[in-house]
């Protein structure tokens, strides 16, 4: 059975940081490019940033300097580090996995407020 489980979300102030994991299960999580899309409150499901198989990254312009996207094969996961977390980084966050099928997971809540 396939998973993807996120943790990690919460709510934190402005300037604050969270770590986002993505625990994988089900499928050959080394093939598979990652990654983590966000849905705020009457927008667009939107993508925040991909890890390939390979390891090759590529961010969101609004995020790129904040956020790193990274994976360890080992222990089937993916993370997001969010530093620097802004009030418009506010969303749903989800895993997708994506190759020969298409997986989420089913998101955590981030909310950036003082």
């Amino acid at each position: 059975q396939v998973q993807l489980v996120e943790s990690g979300g919460g709510l934190v102030q402005p300037g604050g940081s969270l770590r986002l994991s993505c625990a994988a299960s089900g499928f050959t999580f080394s093939r598979y490019a990652m990654s983590w899309y966000r849905q705020a409150p009457g927008k667009e499901r939107e993508l925040v940033a991909v890890i390939t198989a390979g390891g090759t990254t590529n961010y969101v312009d609004s995020v790129k300097g904040r956020f790193t996207i990274s994976r360890d094969n080992s222990k089937n996961t993916m993370y997001l580090q969010m530093n620097s977390l802004k009030p418009e980084d506010t969303a749903v966050y989800y895993c997708n996995a994506r190759w020969l099928f298409d997986y989420w997971g089913q998101g955590t809540q981030v909310t950036v407020s003082s």
